[in-house]
Protein backbone atom coordinates (compact mmCIF):
# COMPACT_ATOMS: atom_id res chain seq x y z
CA UNK A 1 0.00 0.00 0.00
CA UNK A 2 1.50 3.53 -0.84
CA UNK A 3 2.43 6.31 2.05
CA UNK A 4 -0.58 8.37 -0.02
CA UNK A 5 -2.92 5.03 0.70
CA UNK A 6 -2.12 4.64 4.34
CA UNK A 7 -2.36 8.71 4.54
CA UNK A 8 -5.40 8.64 3.44
CA UNK A 9 -7.20 6.01 5.16
CA UNK A 10 -5.59 7.23 8.76
CA UNK A 11 -7.60 10.22 8.33
CA UNK A 12 -10.89 8.57 7.86
CA UNK A 13 -9.98 6.92 10.76
CA UNK A 14 -11.07 10.19 12.48
CA UNK A 15 -13.96 10.88 10.87
CA UNK A 16 -17.77 10.00 12.69
CA UNK A 17 -19.33 7.08 11.09
CA UNK A 18 -21.41 7.11 8.66
CA UNK A 19 -25.02 5.39 8.72
CA UNK A 20 -24.02 2.67 6.38
CA UNK A 21 -21.20 1.70 8.44
CA UNK A 22 -23.35 1.59 11.96
CA UNK A 23 -25.85 -0.76 10.27
CA UNK A 24 -23.39 -2.92 8.52
CA UNK A 25 -21.48 -3.09 12.20
CA UNK A 26 -24.66 -3.91 14.10
CA UNK A 27 -25.81 -6.78 11.32
CA UNK A 28 -22.89 -8.39 11.73
CA UNK A 29 -24.39 -9.05 15.08
CA UNK A 30 -27.96 -10.37 13.58
CA UNK A 31 -26.82 -13.71 12.72
CA UNK A 32 -25.38 -14.55 16.42
CA UNK A 33 -28.05 -13.06 18.15
CA UNK A 34 -31.07 -14.85 16.36
CA UNK A 35 -28.62 -18.40 16.35
CA UNK A 36 -27.91 -18.00 20.02
CA UNK A 37 -31.70 -16.64 20.94
CA UNK A 38 -32.99 -20.03 19.34
CA UNK A 39 -30.51 -21.99 21.62
CA UNK A 40 -31.09 -20.19 24.53
CA UNK A 41 -34.96 -20.60 24.43
CA UNK A 42 -35.46 -24.08 23.05
CA UNK A 43 -32.32 -25.87 22.60
CA UNK A 44 -32.60 -27.50 26.42
CA UNK A 45 -36.70 -27.42 25.21
CA UNK A 46 -35.59 -29.33 22.42
CA UNK A 47 -33.69 -31.99 24.22
CA UNK A 48 -36.24 -33.02 26.67
CA UNK A 49 -39.53 -33.03 24.70
CA UNK A 50 -38.43 -33.69 21.06
CA UNK A 51 -34.92 -35.44 21.66
CA UNK A 52 -35.98 -37.19 24.33
CA UNK A 53 -33.34 -36.45 26.32
CA UNK A 54 -33.59 -36.85 30.15
CA UNK A 55 -32.98 -32.73 31.64
CA UNK A 56 -29.59 -33.67 33.52
CA UNK A 57 -28.21 -35.23 30.63
CA UNK A 58 -29.90 -32.17 28.37
CA UNK A 59 -28.27 -30.08 31.05
CA UNK A 60 -25.08 -31.67 30.93
CA UNK A 61 -24.29 -31.38 27.16
CA UNK A 62 -25.16 -27.60 27.28
CA UNK A 63 -22.55 -27.42 30.08
CA UNK A 64 -20.14 -29.16 27.86
CA UNK A 65 -20.36 -27.25 24.93
CA UNK A 66 -20.00 -23.78 26.38
CA UNK A 67 -16.96 -25.01 28.61
CA UNK A 68 -15.34 -25.78 25.10
CA UNK A 69 -16.63 -22.39 23.65
CA UNK A 70 -15.11 -20.78 27.06
CA UNK A 71 -11.85 -22.20 26.57
CA UNK A 72 -11.11 -21.68 23.08
CA UNK A 73 -11.98 -17.98 23.46
CA UNK A 74 -9.23 -16.65 24.86
CA UNK A 75 -6.92 -18.15 22.30
CA UNK A 76 -8.81 -17.23 19.48
CA UNK A 77 -8.94 -13.84 20.91
CA UNK A 78 -4.97 -13.83 20.88
CA UNK A 79 -4.74 -15.09 17.49
CA UNK A 80 -6.98 -12.14 16.34
CA UNK A 81 -4.88 -10.11 17.68
CA UNK A 82 -2.07 -11.38 15.61
CA UNK A 83 -3.72 -11.72 12.43
CA UNK A 84 -2.76 -9.56 9.65
CA UNK A 85 -4.01 -9.26 5.97
CA UNK A 86 -3.81 -5.95 4.27
CA UNK A 87 -6.94 -6.61 2.41
CA UNK A 88 -9.38 -7.56 5.50
CA UNK A 89 -7.43 -6.37 8.58
CA UNK A 90 -6.95 -8.61 11.73
CA UNK A 91 -11.09 -9.20 12.51
CA UNK A 92 -12.90 -9.67 9.27
CA UNK A 93 -10.85 -12.67 8.00
CA UNK A 94 -12.53 -14.71 10.70
CA UNK A 95 -15.96 -13.61 10.10
CA UNK A 96 -15.88 -14.09 6.45
CA UNK A 97 -14.11 -17.45 6.43
CA UNK A 98 -16.27 -18.58 9.54
CA UNK A 99 -19.74 -17.68 8.11
CA UNK A 100 -20.60 -20.60 6.48
CA UNK A 101 -19.53 -23.32 8.58
CA UNK A 102 -21.34 -21.61 11.43
CA UNK A 103 -24.47 -21.83 9.53
CA UNK A 104 -24.08 -25.50 9.20
CA UNK A 105 -23.02 -26.63 12.56
CA UNK A 106 -25.78 -24.57 14.02
CA UNK A 107 -28.23 -26.07 11.83
CA UNK A 108 -27.02 -29.91 12.45
CA UNK A 109 -27.83 -29.32 16.32
CA UNK A 110 -31.86 -29.63 15.35
CA UNK A 111 -32.04 -32.54 13.60
CA UNK A 112 -32.71 -36.30 15.27
CA UNK A 113 -30.41 -39.16 14.32
CA UNK A 114 -31.62 -42.74 15.35
CA UNK A 115 -28.70 -45.13 17.21
CA UNK A 116 -30.46 -48.05 17.67
CA UNK A 117 -33.18 -47.88 20.64
CA UNK A 118 -33.97 -47.53 24.26
CA UNK A 119 -30.71 -46.20 26.40
CA UNK A 120 -28.36 -47.18 23.31
CA UNK A 121 -30.40 -44.36 21.36
CA UNK A 122 -30.18 -41.78 24.45
CA UNK A 123 -26.28 -42.27 24.74
CA UNK A 124 -25.55 -41.76 20.80
CA UNK A 125 -27.75 -38.63 20.68
CA UNK A 126 -25.73 -37.61 24.17
CA UNK A 127 -22.51 -37.67 22.00
CA UNK A 128 -23.95 -36.51 18.96
CA UNK A 129 -25.14 -33.32 20.74
CA UNK A 130 -22.16 -33.12 22.52
CA UNK A 131 -20.09 -33.30 18.83
CA UNK A 132 -22.08 -30.73 16.98
CA UNK A 133 -22.60 -28.51 19.85
CA UNK A 134 -18.71 -28.38 20.28
CA UNK A 135 -18.12 -27.49 16.66
CA UNK A 136 -21.02 -25.15 16.75
CA UNK A 137 -19.87 -23.33 19.54
CA UNK A 138 -16.01 -22.71 18.08
CA UNK A 139 -17.21 -21.21 15.01
CA UNK A 140 -19.81 -19.20 16.54
CA UNK A 141 -16.57 -17.77 18.62
CA UNK A 142 -14.71 -17.48 15.44
CA UNK A 143 -17.02 -15.04 14.16
CA UNK A 144 -18.22 -13.51 16.91
CA UNK A 145 -15.47 -12.72 19.00
CA UNK A 146 -13.79 -10.86 16.00
CA UNK A 147 -16.72 -8.83 15.72
CA UNK A 148 -17.36 -7.98 19.58
CA UNK A 149 -13.53 -6.44 19.53
CA UNK A 150 -14.15 -4.56 16.32
CA UNK A 151 -16.06 -1.88 18.59
CA UNK A 152 -12.91 0.61 19.68
CA UNK A 153 -11.80 -0.28 16.35
CA UNK A 154 -14.47 1.93 14.40
CA UNK A 155 -15.08 4.37 16.82
CA UNK A 156 -12.72 6.17 19.52
CA UNK A 157 -15.27 9.06 20.82
CA UNK A 158 -16.82 7.76 24.04
CA UNK A 159 -20.68 8.37 23.38
CA UNK A 160 -20.14 7.65 19.76
CA UNK A 161 -19.02 3.93 20.97
CA UNK A 162 -22.32 3.73 23.20
CA UNK A 163 -24.63 5.12 20.40
CA UNK A 164 -22.57 2.36 18.16
CA UNK A 165 -23.28 -0.32 20.88
CA UNK A 166 -27.04 0.70 20.71
CA UNK A 167 -27.07 -0.28 16.55
CA UNK A 168 -24.94 -3.30 17.42
CA UNK A 169 -27.70 -4.27 20.04
CA UNK A 170 -30.61 -3.07 18.23
CA UNK A 171 -29.70 -5.82 15.50
CA UNK A 172 -29.13 -8.14 18.32
CA UNK A 173 -32.16 -7.92 20.00
CA UNK A 174 -34.40 -7.18 16.82
CA UNK A 175 -32.75 -9.98 15.56
CA UNK A 176 -34.05 -12.19 19.10
CA UNK A 177 -37.44 -10.73 18.06
CA UNK A 178 -37.46 -11.62 14.66
CA UNK A 179 -36.28 -15.36 15.19
CA UNK A 180 -39.51 -15.79 18.18
CA UNK A 181 -42.00 -14.04 15.26
CA UNK A 182 -40.76 -16.92 13.10
CA UNK A 183 -40.77 -19.65 16.04
CA UNK A 184 -44.41 -18.71 16.50
CA UNK A 185 -45.62 -18.58 12.59
CA UNK A 186 -43.27 -21.66 12.42
CA UNK A 187 -44.93 -23.53 15.34
CA UNK A 188 -48.53 -22.50 14.28
CA UNK A 189 -47.86 -23.89 10.28
CA UNK A 190 -46.00 -27.04 11.14
CA UNK A 191 -47.77 -29.54 13.27
CA UNK A 192 -45.15 -32.12 13.81
CA UNK A 193 -42.95 -30.90 16.89
CA UNK A 194 -39.30 -32.08 14.93
CA UNK A 195 -39.93 -30.82 11.80
CA UNK A 196 -40.76 -27.66 13.69
CA UNK A 197 -37.54 -26.98 14.63
CA UNK A 198 -35.98 -28.01 11.50
CA UNK A 199 -37.46 -25.50 9.58
CA UNK A 200 -36.82 -22.81 11.95
CA UNK A 201 -32.98 -23.65 11.85
CA UNK A 202 -32.73 -23.93 8.55
CA UNK A 203 -33.77 -20.69 8.11
CA UNK A 204 -32.10 -18.84 11.10
CA UNK A 205 -28.77 -20.29 9.52
CA UNK A 206 -28.93 -18.99 6.30
CA UNK A 207 -29.81 -15.53 7.76
CA UNK A 208 -27.21 -15.40 10.29
CA UNK A 209 -24.55 -16.10 6.96
CA UNK A 210 -26.05 -13.50 4.90
CA UNK A 211 -25.54 -10.82 8.13
CA UNK A 212 -22.39 -11.50 8.61
CA UNK A 213 -21.23 -10.63 5.04
CA UNK A 214 -23.03 -7.81 5.32
CA UNK A 215 -21.31 -6.76 8.16
CA UNK A 216 -17.40 -7.82 6.42
CA UNK A 217 -18.22 -5.73 3.67
CA UNK A 218 -19.87 -2.91 4.90
CA UNK A 219 -17.09 -2.30 7.35
CA UNK A 220 -14.02 -2.90 5.47
CA UNK A 221 -13.01 0.84 4.47
CA UNK A 222 -13.32 1.36 7.95
CA UNK A 223 -11.33 -1.29 9.75
CA UNK A 224 -8.54 -0.89 7.20
CA UNK A 225 -8.49 3.08 8.12
CA UNK A 226 -8.11 2.15 11.59
CA UNK A 227 -5.36 -0.48 10.98
CA UNK A 228 -3.45 2.03 8.69
CA UNK A 229 -3.56 4.21 11.95
CA UNK A 230 -2.65 1.51 14.13
CA UNK A 231 0.08 0.06 12.00
CA UNK A 232 1.90 3.51 12.50
CA UNK A 233 1.65 4.38 16.10
CA UNK A 234 1.35 1.10 17.86
CA UNK A 235 4.39 -0.43 19.43
CA UNK A 236 5.61 -4.02 18.99
CA UNK A 237 4.37 -6.06 21.23
CA UNK A 238 7.26 -8.35 23.21
CA UNK A 239 4.57 -9.87 25.95
CA UNK A 240 4.30 -13.66 25.59
CA UNK A 241 0.59 -14.83 25.98
CA UNK A 242 1.32 -15.54 29.37
CA UNK A 243 2.67 -11.91 29.98
CA UNK A 244 -0.56 -10.18 28.50
CA UNK A 245 -2.60 -12.02 30.64
CA UNK A 246 -1.54 -11.01 34.02
CA UNK A 247 -1.48 -7.54 32.10
CA UNK A 248 -5.23 -8.15 31.38
CA UNK A 249 -6.02 -9.58 35.30
CA UNK A 250 -4.02 -6.64 36.74
CA UNK A 251 -6.51 -4.45 34.92
CA UNK A 252 -9.29 -3.97 38.04
CA UNK A 253 -11.67 -1.83 35.89
CA UNK A 254 -11.49 -5.41 33.49
CA UNK A 255 -12.50 -7.62 36.77
CA UNK A 256 -15.22 -5.01 36.98
CA UNK A 257 -16.57 -5.15 34.10
CA UNK A 258 -16.12 -9.22 33.63
CA UNK A 259 -18.28 -9.47 36.96
CA UNK A 260 -21.25 -7.35 35.22
CA UNK A 261 -21.43 -8.98 32.32
CA UNK A 262 -21.37 -11.65 34.43
CA UNK A 263 -24.04 -11.80 37.23
CA UNK A 264 -25.93 -9.78 34.12
CA UNK A 265 -26.39 -12.48 31.73
CA UNK A 266 -26.25 -14.90 34.04
CA UNK A 267 -29.92 -13.81 34.98
CA UNK A 268 -30.63 -13.42 31.36
CA UNK A 269 -29.87 -17.29 30.35
CA UNK A 270 -30.58 -18.95 33.14
CA UNK A 271 -34.17 -16.70 33.10
CA UNK A 272 -34.51 -17.25 28.67
CA UNK A 273 -33.83 -21.38 29.09
CA UNK A 274 -36.36 -21.25 31.86
CA UNK A 275 -39.17 -19.79 30.53
CA UNK A 276 -40.72 -22.25 27.81
CA UNK A 277 -40.97 -24.66 31.12
CA UNK A 278 -42.79 -21.53 33.19
CA UNK A 279 -45.29 -20.67 30.35
CA UNK A 280 -46.39 -24.44 29.64
CA UNK A 281 -46.19 -26.10 32.98
CA UNK A 282 -46.85 -23.49 35.55
CA UNK A 283 -49.00 -21.08 33.65
CA UNK A 284 -50.51 -23.60 31.26
CA UNK A 285 -50.26 -21.93 28.29
CA UNK A 286 -49.93 -23.80 25.30
CA UNK A 287 -46.25 -24.35 23.42
CA UNK A 288 -46.87 -21.40 20.75
CA UNK A 289 -47.82 -19.23 23.32
CA UNK A 290 -43.91 -19.16 24.48
CA UNK A 291 -42.54 -16.86 21.79
CA UNK A 292 -44.93 -14.48 22.53
CA UNK A 293 -44.39 -14.06 25.92
CA UNK A 294 -40.45 -13.70 24.73
CA UNK A 295 -41.63 -11.26 22.31
CA UNK A 296 -42.87 -9.13 25.25
CA UNK A 297 -39.54 -9.24 26.68
CA UNK A 298 -37.36 -8.67 23.78
CA UNK A 299 -39.55 -6.20 22.41
CA UNK A 300 -39.66 -4.05 25.06
CA UNK A 301 -35.66 -4.29 25.63
CA UNK A 302 -35.32 -3.57 21.52
CA UNK A 303 -37.71 0.12 22.40
CA UNK A 304 -35.53 0.98 25.61
CA UNK A 305 -32.23 0.28 23.51
CA UNK A 306 -31.89 3.71 22.33
CA UNK A 307 -33.54 5.60 25.08
CA UNK A 308 -31.23 3.89 27.33
CA UNK A 309 -28.14 5.04 25.07
CA UNK A 310 -29.88 8.44 24.82
CA UNK A 311 -29.87 8.77 29.39
CA UNK A 312 -26.54 7.19 29.37
CA UNK A 313 -25.14 10.45 28.01
CA UNK A 314 -27.04 12.61 30.27
CA UNK A 315 -26.67 11.03 33.55
CA UNK A 316 -24.03 7.89 32.76
CA UNK A 317 -23.95 4.39 32.58
CA UNK A 318 -24.37 3.76 36.12
CA UNK A 319 -27.61 5.15 36.90
CA UNK A 320 -28.96 3.68 33.90
CA UNK A 321 -27.46 0.11 34.59
CA UNK A 322 -29.51 0.55 38.14
CA UNK A 323 -32.63 1.95 36.93
CA UNK A 324 -33.20 -0.95 34.56
CA UNK A 325 -31.93 -3.77 36.80
CA UNK A 326 -34.40 -2.49 39.57
CA UNK A 327 -37.35 -3.25 37.21
CA UNK A 328 -36.05 -6.37 36.59
CA UNK A 329 -35.67 -7.47 40.11
CA UNK A 330 -39.23 -6.14 40.69
CA UNK A 331 -40.07 -8.65 37.60
CA UNK A 332 -38.54 -11.80 39.00
CA UNK A 333 -39.96 -11.53 42.71
CA UNK A 334 -43.08 -11.54 40.55
CA UNK A 335 -42.82 -14.23 38.56
CA UNK A 336 -42.37 -16.37 41.30
CA UNK A 337 -45.44 -15.89 43.22
CA UNK A 338 -47.38 -15.58 39.12
CA UNK A 339 -50.44 -18.14 39.54
CA UNK A 340 -52.43 -19.68 36.35
CA UNK A 341 -54.77 -17.09 34.75
CA UNK A 342 -53.04 -14.07 35.62
CA UNK A 343 -51.93 -13.79 32.22
CA UNK A 344 -51.80 -10.15 31.96
CA UNK A 345 -49.73 -9.67 34.55
CA UNK A 346 -47.42 -12.10 33.52
CA UNK A 347 -47.07 -9.81 30.30
CA UNK A 348 -46.82 -6.76 32.68
CA UNK A 349 -43.60 -8.44 34.50
CA UNK A 350 -42.19 -9.98 31.05
CA UNK A 351 -42.24 -5.79 30.03
CA UNK A 352 -40.65 -4.77 33.37
CA UNK A 353 -37.97 -7.42 32.85
CA UNK A 354 -37.17 -6.14 29.41
CA UNK A 355 -36.09 -2.70 30.56
CA UNK A 356 -33.41 -4.51 32.76
CA UNK A 357 -32.26 -6.99 29.92
CA UNK A 358 -31.94 -3.96 27.49
CA UNK A 359 -29.13 -2.35 29.92
CA UNK A 360 -27.57 -6.33 30.28
CA UNK A 361 -27.07 -5.66 26.95
CA UNK A 362 -25.78 -2.17 26.83
CA UNK A 363 -24.00 -1.18 29.55
CA UNK A 364 -21.28 -4.05 30.34
CA UNK A 365 -20.10 -4.07 26.03
CA UNK A 366 -19.98 -0.07 26.05
CA UNK A 367 -17.88 -0.17 29.29
CA UNK A 368 -14.95 -2.33 27.67
CA UNK A 369 -13.80 -0.44 25.38
CA UNK A 370 -12.83 2.03 28.25
CA UNK A 371 -10.74 -0.42 29.86
CA UNK A 372 -9.09 -1.58 26.89
CA UNK A 373 -7.74 1.82 26.39
CA UNK A 374 -6.64 2.37 29.93
CA UNK A 375 -4.49 -1.16 29.21
CA UNK A 376 -3.18 0.49 26.00
CA UNK A 377 -2.19 3.60 28.09
CA UNK A 378 -0.60 1.46 30.66
CA UNK A 379 0.88 -1.02 28.10
CA UNK A 380 1.55 0.48 24.57
CA UNK A 381 -0.29 -2.33 23.34
CA UNK A 382 -3.86 -2.41 21.44
CA UNK A 383 -5.10 -6.06 22.52
CA UNK A 384 -8.75 -5.84 21.84
CA UNK A 385 -8.82 -9.84 20.90
CA UNK A 386 -7.57 -10.80 24.31
CA UNK A 387 -9.25 -8.77 26.42
CA UNK A 388 -12.75 -9.33 25.04
CA UNK A 389 -12.08 -13.18 24.49
CA UNK A 390 -11.59 -13.32 28.40
CA UNK A 391 -14.55 -11.33 29.43
CA UNK A 392 -16.82 -13.76 27.40
CA UNK A 393 -14.78 -16.96 28.78
CA UNK A 394 -15.70 -16.07 32.17
CA UNK A 395 -19.28 -15.33 31.36
CA UNK A 396 -19.30 -18.89 29.37
CA UNK A 397 -17.91 -20.70 32.45
CA UNK A 398 -20.89 -19.49 34.47
CA UNK A 399 -23.39 -20.05 31.99
CA UNK A 400 -21.85 -23.68 31.90
CA UNK A 401 -22.25 -23.52 35.14
CA UNK A 402 -26.12 -21.87 35.19
CA UNK A 403 -27.47 -24.26 32.83
CA UNK A 404 -25.96 -27.54 34.23
CA UNK A 405 -27.67 -26.34 37.25
CA UNK A 406 -31.16 -25.88 35.95
CA UNK A 407 -31.14 -29.03 34.07
CA UNK A 408 -29.77 -31.01 37.17
CA UNK A 409 -32.49 -29.27 39.43
CA UNK A 410 -35.38 -30.16 37.09
CA UNK A 411 -34.01 -33.69 36.97
CA UNK A 412 -33.80 -34.11 40.50
CA UNK A 413 -37.19 -31.98 41.06
CA UNK A 414 -38.68 -35.19 38.91
CA UNK A 415 -39.19 -33.36 35.34
CA UNK A 416 -40.20 -35.83 33.31
CA UNK A 417 -38.91 -35.84 29.71
CA UNK A 418 -40.61 -36.34 27.13
CA UNK A 419 -40.64 -39.84 24.76
CA UNK A 420 -39.00 -39.02 21.18
CA UNK A 421 -41.39 -39.02 18.83
CA UNK A 422 -44.48 -38.32 20.76
CA UNK A 423 -47.07 -35.98 20.30
CA UNK A 424 -48.58 -35.60 24.07
CA UNK A 425 -46.13 -33.79 27.15
CA UNK A 426 -46.17 -35.66 30.27
CA UNK A 427 -47.66 -34.13 33.01
CA UNK A 428 -45.11 -32.64 35.90
CA UNK A 429 -45.14 -33.51 39.38
CA UNK A 430 -45.54 -30.59 41.94
CA UNK A 431 -41.47 -30.69 42.70
CA UNK A 432 -40.68 -29.91 38.85
CA UNK A 433 -43.23 -27.07 39.14
CA UNK A 434 -41.43 -25.61 42.80
CA UNK A 435 -37.88 -25.97 40.48
CA UNK A 436 -39.19 -24.28 37.49
CA UNK A 437 -40.37 -21.05 39.26
CA UNK A 438 -37.31 -20.53 41.84
CA UNK A 439 -35.15 -20.77 38.29
CA UNK A 440 -37.39 -18.15 37.01
CA UNK A 441 -37.68 -15.96 39.89
CA UNK A 442 -34.97 -16.22 43.03
CA UNK A 443 -31.94 -17.51 41.05
CA UNK A 444 -31.64 -14.77 38.57
CA UNK A 445 -32.97 -12.57 41.46
CA UNK A 446 -29.37 -13.01 43.32
CA UNK A 447 -27.39 -12.48 40.20
CA UNK A 448 -28.79 -9.51 39.31
CA UNK A 449 -28.46 -7.64 43.12
CA UNK A 450 -24.52 -8.94 42.85
CA UNK A 451 -24.00 -7.11 39.23
CA UNK A 452 -25.71 -4.13 41.23
CA UNK A 453 -22.72 -4.15 43.81
CA UNK A 454 -20.46 -4.47 40.84
CA UNK A 455 -21.56 -1.84 39.32
CA UNK A 456 -21.93 0.46 42.13
CA UNK A 457 -17.93 0.43 42.53
CA UNK A 458 -16.77 0.40 38.44
CA UNK A 459 -14.09 3.01 38.62
CA UNK A 460 -14.02 4.33 35.10
CA UNK A 461 -16.19 7.43 34.67
CA UNK A 462 -16.91 9.80 31.90
CA UNK A 463 -13.95 12.01 33.41
CA UNK A 464 -11.33 9.55 33.84
CA UNK A 465 -11.89 8.01 30.36
CA UNK A 466 -11.58 11.26 28.65
CA UNK A 467 -8.14 12.03 30.35
CA UNK A 468 -7.33 8.16 28.87
CA UNK A 469 -8.06 9.51 25.82
CA UNK A 470 -5.81 12.97 26.14
CA UNK A 471 -2.93 10.99 27.23
CA UNK A 472 -2.96 8.77 24.45
CA UNK A 473 -3.45 11.61 22.03
CA UNK A 474 -0.45 13.24 23.50
CA UNK A 475 1.75 9.98 23.05
CA UNK A 476 0.58 9.62 19.70
CA UNK A 477 1.15 13.09 18.66
CA UNK A 478 4.89 12.70 20.47
CA UNK A 479 5.62 9.80 18.12
CA UNK A 480 4.31 11.42 15.24
CA UNK A 481 6.72 14.28 15.89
Amino acid sequence: MKDSDLDYMRSKAGEKLNVSTKLAYGAGDLGPAITANISVFFLLVFFTNVAGIPAGMAGSILMIGKIWDAINDPFVGYLTDKTKSKRWGRRLPWLLYGAIPFGIFFFLQWIVPRFGSGENNTWGLFWYYVAIGICSQVFYTVVNLPYTAMTPELTQDYDERTGLNSYRFAFSIGGSIFSLILARIIFGAVPDRQMQYVVLAAICGVISVASLYWCVFGTRKRVLAFEAKRIQTEEESAFSIKEQLTAVFTNIPFLYVIGIYLFSWLAVQITASIIPYFVVECMGLKESDVPTVMIGVQGTALLMLFVWSALSKRVGKKIVYFSGMTLWILAAAGLYFLQPGQIGLMYVLAVMAGFGVSTAYLVPWSMIPDVIELDELQTGQRREGIFYGFMVLLQKFGLAFGLFVVGLSLEASGFKAATAGSGALPVQPESALQAIRIAVGPLPLVSLILGLVLTYFYPITREMHAEILLKLKQRQEAKEN
